[in-house]
């Protein structure tokens, strides 16, 4: 039996993310988010994740791009001048490899963030992170202590193959930046499999993240193996909206139609593909 998991980043971003990712469990294939405790519309996530108890709802910790949850001069090392995180992970991982980020500071605001969801009363189906940055040498440490202590025995393991295009166009900087997340990925997995943190055998979506359209979501199902496997998607109802607050040239709209798509649910049927959350993952 193949286990899928169609995970939904952003859950909390904006309220056009958050309707297109219910709608996707409701009508789709979604069977999990990922709920950012930064974002400005995480509280209508919270309300609309009681109402569909089916979908699982994991902790998309967040250290770029975004307000942090703790006051900025708790955490200089992790906010600019303007008390914001760092713009995106490349900015971050600057500032890491430079050493000016301090541990602590992260282990903090991550732990505040995961509070944040617990006290919305949400039951949190795993952890993964914005951008990934939770696979990232040390990073990964902590991340694994939060987990235990919060009871979280679930992580995505963002390690999509070197070699997997599914079709998809990507430049050679994306897929170089693709094969070190991947590298990362794999040291982690050792670290939770010690810890006894369970994770997907296989992922995809960091090639064509943002892109995730019909076609290629297709050709991700024809190469899943017998084995569990996560496929990220990142939907919004609207991309003309989306596009004038995130400068991402996500396509929002197109990754929802993929998600709904009668082709894409034919398929999934049809080849006795078995849709699952974190929530239902079992060691393998």
């Amino acid at each position: 039996m193949r286990n899928l998991i169609v995970n939904a980043d952003d859950f909390g971003l904006h309220s056009d993310v958050n309707h297109a990712i219910i709608n996707g469990h409701k009508q789709g294939c979604i069977t999990s988010t990922s709920l950012m405790p930064t974002g400005i519309a995480m509280e209508e996530a919270a309300d609309l994740a009681r109402q569909v108890p089916l979908l699982g709802v994991g902790v998309h910790l967040t250290l770029v791009a975004e307000k942090p949850i703790l006051p900025p001069e708790q955490i200089p090392s992790l906010v600019d001048e303007q008390g914001r995180f760092f713009p995106d992970h490349v900015a971050f991982i600057k500032q890491f490899i430079q050493g000016n980020i301090r541990l602590d500071e992260l282990r903090a605001e991550c732990d505040a963030q995961i509070c944040k969801l617990e006290k919305a009363g949400i039951a949190i189906s795993h952890l993964d992170s914005h951008q990934h940055l939770h696979v990232l040498p040390k990073i990964i440490d902590i991340c694994l202590d939060l987990a235990k202590e919060h009871q979280i025995y679930k992580m995505r393991l963002p390690a999509e193959g070197c070699f997997f295009t599914g079709g998809y166009p990507a430049d050679l900087k994306r897929k170089i930046a693709r094969c070190g997340l991947s590298f990362c990925a794999m040291l982690a997995r050792s670290k939770a499999a010690r810890r006894h943190i369970v994770m997907p055998k296989a992922f995809f979506g960091m090639l064509a993240g943002g892109h995730m359209e019909e076609k290629y979501f297709l050709a991700v199902l024809n190469v899943l193996k017998a084995e569990s496997s996560e496929i990220m998607v990142h939907p919004g109802m609207n991309s003309a909206v989306l596009d004038q607050i995130y400068d991402w040239q996500y396509h929002w709209t197109d990754e929802f139609h993929a998600v709904t798509s009668p082709a894409v649910m034919h398929y999934i049927k049809e080849n006795h593909i078995n849709l699952i959350s974190f929530k239902e993952l079992l060691h393998e």
